[in-house]
């Protein structure tokens, strides 16, 4: 996920190559980093800077914040899993600014979906610059701490539950006839519309699920099966599994 977001951030121009260090400790992953990303700083050492990017494993974080500290880096931005902000704040100097956020997967192809949420020391310049480092990959809103484990549930575990119906619809394709490659080409086509036109229609689910379900037809029967077998509750179920899974995280 750093690597997508130092990729968004090139590509948008977000500032000069010049301007951008990457810290890595494993020499082989700075090597791929400066084979992949010419211009751009790769170092094992952290220096000063008016802001950094905090995207390593939770059991890593408390070492990577006292790195940023030391090297007197004015704010932070933390993409670690489960790690609250007052944790991050005990392990930084005091005051630093912290924000933290949970991005998602689609951040990789620039169409992420990302929440933040200030610590006890950031101020709303402190957000602007959080958002302008995700928004280079994605769509970025702003949200309590509190609902960061609801973010993660819905739109961070997101992409898997809509890969897991892409998996089912390709293989209902299969099942009712069509060759495997035939099947996939028009899932995958078919859930990128879909979303287009959620996006840039203006119009809610409801209504677009409506526009295509003539009464008595193909799609009012298809629907008919789907609810009787609780595919609605059984999203919400898996939301709600997911949020209360990254509590218990966030409490460990």
């Amino acid at each position: 996920m750093g690597e997508a977001l130092l990729a968004g951030l090139l590509a948008a121009e977000w500032c000069g190559v010049a301007d951008i260090a990457v810290v890595e400790p494993i020499a082989a992953r700075r090597r791929q980093l400066t084979k992949a990303h010419s211009g751009v700083a790769v170092s094992a050492a952290t220096r000063a800077a008016d802001g950094a990017l905090i995207a390593v494993k939770p059991g890593d974080v408390e070492a990577a914040c006292r790195a940023v500290g030391d090297a007197g880096v004015a704010r932070v931005l933390s993409i670690a899993a489960g790690v609250p902000t007052t944790a991050l704040e005990r392990w930084l100097p005091s005051g630093t600014p912290v924000v933290r956020a949970m991005p998602n997967t689609p951040a990789l192809i620039g169409a992420g979906a990302a929440a933040i949420a200030a610590g006890s020391a950031a101020g709303d310049d402190d957000l602007v610059w959080a958002e302008s480092v995700l928004s280079a990959v994605g769509v970025v809103e702003r949200v309590p701490e509190a609902l960061l484990d609801a973010v993660t549930g819905l739109s961070g575990s997101g992409p898997a539950y809509i890969f897991l119906v892409a998996e089912a619809l390709i293989e209902a394709g299969v099942l009712t006839g069509l060759p495997r490659p035939t099947s996939v080409a028009l899932v995958t086509q078919t859930l990128l519309g879909s979303a287009r036109l959620l996006a840039e229609t203006g119009d809610g689910p409801e209504a677009l699920r409506a526009a295509v379900t003539s009464p008595g037809g193909t799609t009012a029967a298809g629907i008919r099966a789907l609810e009787d077998r609780a595919v609605r509750a059984a999203f919400l179920a898996a939301v709600v599994a997911a949020t209360e899974r990254s509590r218990q995280l966030g409490q460990t």
